[in-house]
C-alpha cells in the first residue's frame, strides 16, 4: 500500500512549478500503477496553452473558476468546482483561470515527476525522458 499526504509531498521535489501553475505529483511512474495522479494549482489571471500529444489526461476541478477552450473548434467550456474535462483526443487546449483553480489530474501514461510543458505545450515522451 502507498500512503502519501499532500502537505508532505508539497515540501519535496514532487512539487513542480511554472509561470502559470504548480503541481504536486502524488503518484508517479515509479509507483507502478500505470497512471500518475497530481494536485495542480493554476494561478489566477493566467492563460496556459497545452497539447498533451503524448498523454491522455482527466482533470477534475476541486475549487476555483475558469474556462478551457479546445483549439480545433474554438469551443469554450466553463470550469467550476465539480467539473471534469477529459482530454481523450490529445486535444490542443487553452486553460484560462479567472480565479486560482485547484485540480485533481490523472495522466496516462504516467509522468516521471519533473515534466514541464515544452514549446508545443506537451510533456515529453517516455523515450525523451529516458534519454535525459
Amino acid at each position: 500500500m502507498i500512503v502519501r499526504r499532500l502537505q508532505d509531498a508539497d515540501r519535496t521535489d514532487r512539487r513542480v512549478t511554472s509561470k502559470t501553475w504548480e503541481s504536486t505529483r502524488l503518484l508517479l511512474k515509479d509507483d507502478g500503477m500505470g497512471f500518475s495522479f497530481h494536485i495542480t494549482t493554476i494561478y489566477a489571471g493566467t492563460e496556459t496553452h497545452m497539447w498533451y500529444k503524448n498523454h491522455l489526461e482527466s482533470v477534475y476541478c476541486i475549487s476555483g473558476e475558469g474556462e478551457v477552450e479546445t483549439v480545433a473548434d474554438g469551443k469554450v467550456y466553463p470550469i467550476s468546482p465539480g467539473t471534469i474535462y477529459i482530454l481523450d483526443q490529445h486535444d490542443k487546449h487553452i486553460l484560462r483561470a479567472k480565479t486560482e483553480i485547484k485540480f485533481a489530474c490523472v495522466f496516462n501514461p504516467p509522468l516521471h515527476g519533473k515534466e514541464v510543458h515544452d514549446e508545443t505545450g506537451a510533456y515529453p515522451t517516455e523515450a525523451e525522458v529516458a534519454g535525459r
